[in-house]
């Protein structure tokens, strides 16, 4: 019979390790230029959500949507597990949460600057600043991956 020491010796069941393969962080994508985009998003937006907490409760919704889709996405992104999802076309889905994100901190970080507070006018100024790096990051998204390609046969 086997003991306590030869269970430890054995290797796991294939099962379950490939369902935790999954998982791994892959930490070459966090120190790529489209993970630390992604964490500076996540840490600028939690700037945000806390100025806005302090001054004007009533704009930190988006503030907390937006960090957590940008959350999900550094998950993703970082696990390889979007991979799983083939059906879904990752570059198109990750331009539209740049562009959405714009929209939405470009109208509430203005809308807060109205309310002359000392913390509703940093989460304005940080606001500029994230929308800045949303631009970026949907810029080159639309350049590596969205942009048409131009083969030798196409140019005349």
């Amino acid at each position: 019979m086997f003991s306590a020491w030869d269970r430890r010796e054995r290797p796991p069941e294939e099962g379950a390790a490939a369902g935790l393969q999954g998982f791994g962080v892959d930490k070459t994508f966090l120190s790529s230029l489209k993970g630390i985009l992604l964490e500076t998003e996540l840490a600028l937006t939690l700037v945000i959500f806390i100025c806005f907490t302090a001054s004007i409760s009533a704009y930190m919704a988006a503030a907390l949507l937006e960090f957590f889709i940008t959350l999900a996405f550094l998950f993703l992104y970082a696990t390889q597990y979007y991979q799983r999802f083939d059906r879904l076309n990752w570059p198109c889905l990750d331009f539209l949460r740049c562009l959405s994100a714009i929209i939405i901190f470009l109208v509430v970080s203005f809308a807060a600057v109205t309310s002359k507070e000392g913390a509703a006018i940093a989460a304005f100024v940080f606001g500029i600043i994230l929308v800045s790096v949303f631009a970026y990051d949907a810029f080159k998204v639309y350049q590596t991956e969205l942009m048409p390609r131009t083969t030798e046969g196409d140019q005349q």
